[in-house]
């Protein structure tokens, strides 16, 4: 488990595709190859069948195309914190620049800004290293990301195994193999929506290649919510919140996602605060 909560946590969760780009170099694909022909032919390379006829490619090879965050700030007395929903890009996405250089690049200035503590699921496995892979493939820099202190205790590490600043929620729940549950089964059995309206990360190319981003980015906030709530509850199991914060906690998101659904673009925010509401109510009463 992790040992403690720091006054600014960022659960993060990050939506990825096949690059074209990165599909073409690799492969030596024409240059006058559609994105969707280049992308059928990665499936191919990776070993598409027709029970799987999109198989998970390296993350070297895809590109980033949302990052959905949750950003909790402790206030001084300790006791109440403020909380933000953030997407790079936001909604809607059109005319905002969705370039996968500056979603990184964005991301890594909101990192240098906050210095916060990292919650994710499976982060250390797929997050951090693509993070990690396309800032090297657009040549930036990783600042704060990619500080590595001399002695552990002497500042945050993204990158050390165990590490408190990047809290992965999935390795604190299993092990290896067949055991490891998915964020959403771990989510739906606490009383947490798990994934919303039967869409998953198969999904998402294929929205993409229809021009579907605000739908992406719906999706990715959805499953930033759903981080963030299993880190809290996980918080409170260990002792880091006792039951009334625990409650306070709570109540503080579900105020934040009531305030952030009044704007006509996010009806998927009203949507997950009423599946919560109905799953949560269920769990409690167990």
């Amino acid at each position: 488990m992790f040992r403690d909560v720091k006054s600014r946590v960022l659960a993060f969760d990050i939506e990825w595709v096949p690059d074209p780009e990165s599909g073409k170099a690799a492969y030596g694909l024409p240059e006058d190859m559609s994105d969707r022909e280049v992308i059928e032919a990665m499936w191919k390379e990776g070993g598409a069948s027709e029970e799987e006829p999109m198989p998970f490619l390296k993350t070297v090879l895809s590109k980033i195309v949302s990052i959905s965050m949750v950003f909790r700030e402790s206030r001084g007395d300790g006791t109440t914190a403020r909380l933000k929903l953030h997407s790079i890009p936001s909604i809607p996405t059109s005319g905002e620049d969705c370039s996968e250089r500056r979603i990184v690049e964005d991301f890594f200035k909101i990192l240098d800004k906050h210095r916060p503590q990292l919650v994710g699921y499976n982060s250390s496995g797929s997050d951090i290293p693509i993070l990690a892979q396309r800032m090297i493939k657009h040549g930036l820099r990783g600042g704060f990301f990619t500080d590595r202190p001399n002695r552990p205790w002497e500042g945050a590490d993204f990158f050390a195994r165990g590490s408190d600043w990047n809290v992965d929620l999935m390795r604190c729940v299993s092990a290896w193999g067949k055991g490891t549950p998915s964020l959403h089964e771990i989510s739906v059995v606490s009383g947490i929506p798990g994934k919303m309206d039967g869409v998953d990360g198969k999904q998402v190319a294929p929205m993409w290649l229809e021009g579907r981003l605000d739908e992406i980015v719906a999706y990715n906030e959805c499953d930033a919510l759903t981080t963030y709530l299993l880190w809290l509850r996980m918080a409170h199991s260990i002792g880091h919140f006792d039951s009334d914060q625990y409650a306070a906690e709570q109540r503080l998101l579900s105020d934040m996602i009531k305030k952030e659904s009044e704007d006509p673009q996010r009806n998927h925010l009203t949507a997950y605060l009423s599946k919560w509401e109905s799953l949560s109510g269920v769990a409690e009463d167990e």
